[in-house]
């Protein structure tokens, strides 16, 4: 039998290790290189819907790089999409096989930017329209300058939307406020504006005015691209679901204090100024403990009738779902510098808490949701008697307050109508809390012998 070469079979063997390598090397990069870094392709290589919108988002995020302008993702189901893992993968480019965050279903991607920094840059549109962007501009008045004495006519840019190949992005413009608190305007087409131009009815951002917090940004990498985001996406996510803001009717409440002019005596120049701070220590207050509130009674029926105080009240009045209670609230308005005034009723039943600051009251009522109303109780302490203020239900909205960014119903006239009446818009100094609301009744007795514990004057 004729012995094996063993020269002619190793040469054999790597011979054939070399082409079956050759082989891997061309299939890789033929096949597998331009699924993961170029554009996706379908079967017959033609761009794929995400491929064009990714594609329309890097071309728009490089003029942003360029002209230096901090744009960052506002749009809801994008931010969902991101995790606390993602986040943390900001310095790595990692590759996806497909635009998976910033291309989503829908063929609009909203981007909020701070006011401020898009003023230095107009150059930015000229720019984008250049590169094929269409642009549909809408502007509103400023409401930073309208006041009691002044109703400014200044318009600003609100929102404006890029369209290209058919997808829409969606820049907000957020505006510093004087509570320290960012703003956007409501998105409002005027007659002669397209109204085709783009999916209106998807836009998350728009529909009303919003207030928010000044989120902190990070940059990241989504998609192969550089875009920020919120650091805390969560919160801000909460924010943008319940950011709904109203302005205060300052034409309704100039010709108001036309006819009933406003305390300037020095007593009210500095309740005025005691009401801020005891609103000021209680948003803070109730934010460590993230209890939600809003302003009610008389300190809402301020603010909707006249975009103040009532001066002659004495007292700040704000409501609380009972469903938010917490038990240490009582130790945290102590810790703040207040003290207990008096406590009525119970967490089952007609809880109230009052608190002073220096000599003026903050009252607060805990409403309890029954069916179709919502209502607070009242207790008098002399005689234990009970009394119940009914009110349609209502949803929360974000306002201003003496420079503060505060809670009201977005059903506001509801409201006080329910409380006051339909003579709200008059003023009344003779008022009686267990008669003179439109929605008391009385709602019974406390036993006395449980007095000692449901009625606790301080």
């Amino acid at each position: 039998m004729p012995r094996v070469n063993r020269t002619a079979v190793l040469s054999l063997l790597i011979v054939s290790s070399c082409v079956f390598l050759l082989f891997q090397l061309h299939y890789y990069r033929k096949y597998v290189t331009k699924q993961q870094g170029g554009p996706l392709l379908s079967p017959v290589h033609h761009l794929t819907n995400r491929a064009v919108q990714w594609q329309v988002l890097k071309k728009f995020l490089a003029l942003a790089h360029h002209f230096h302008l901090p744009l960052f993702l506002a749009d809801t189901l994008a931010l969902s999409l991101l995790s606390q893992h993602a986040l943390r993968q900001r310095d790595r480019v990692v590759q996806e096989p497909q635009c998976s965050v910033l291309c989503t279903d829908r063929p609009v991607l909203a981007f909020g930017v701070h006011a401020s920094s898009w003023e230095s840059t107009p150059e930015f549109v000229a720019a984008a329209q250049t590169k094929g962007f269409e642009l549909l501009e809408l502007r509103g008045k400023d409401p930073r300058l309208s006041s009691l004495d002044t109703l400014s006519g200044e318009e600003i840019p609100l929102h404006f939307l890029f369209r290209l190949d058919g997808y829409i992005i969606h820049v907000v413009f957020l505006y510093e406020r004087s509570g320290n608190y960012l703003w956007h305007g409501p998105l409002r087409l005027r007659a002669d504006m397209d109204r085709t131009f783009a999916p209106f009815s998807l836009l998350d951002y728009g529909r009303y005015a919003g207030a928010y917090d000044r989120p902190e940004l990070i940059l990241t990498v989504l998609d192969r691209l550089d875009v920020r985001v919120p650091r805390n996406i969560t919160h801000f996510l909460v924010q943008q679901r319940d950011a709904r803001f109203l302005e205060c009717r300052f034409h309704e409440a100039r010709h108001f204090l036309q006819l009933y002019p406003d305390d300037s005596s020095a007593a009210a120049l500095d309740f005025r100024r005691k009401a801020r701070t005891l609103l000021r220590v209680t948003t803070q207050t109730l934010g460590l403990l993230h209890i939600p509130f809003w302003i009610s009674s008389g300190t809402c029926l301020g603010w909707f009738r006249q975009c103040g105080v009532i001066s002659y009240s004495q007292d700040v009045d704000i409501g609380i779902f009972i469903s938010d209670f917490r038990p240490d609230i009582v130790g945290a308005f102590r810790e703040a510098g207040l003290s207990l005034k008096h406590k009525f009723g119970k967490v089952e039943d007609s809880l109230e808490l009052s608190f002073l600051s220096q000599d003026v009251k903050l009252d607060i009522f805990f409403f309890y949701e029954d069916g179709d109303v919502v209502w607070n109780g009242g207790t008098q302490a002399k005689s234990g008697r009970k009394f119940k203020y009914t009110f349609p239900r209502f949803s929360l909205c974000w306002a201003e307050l003496l420079e503060l960014k505060v809670r009201v119903p977005c059903e506001t006239q509801d409201y006080v109508v329910a409380n006051y009446g339909s003579t709200w818009s008059v003023p009344l100094k003779n008022w009686d809390w267990k008669s003179s609301p439109s929605n008391v009744q009385e709602n019974g007795e406390w036993p006395r012998g449980q007095w000692a514990e449901l009625i606790q004057v301080y």
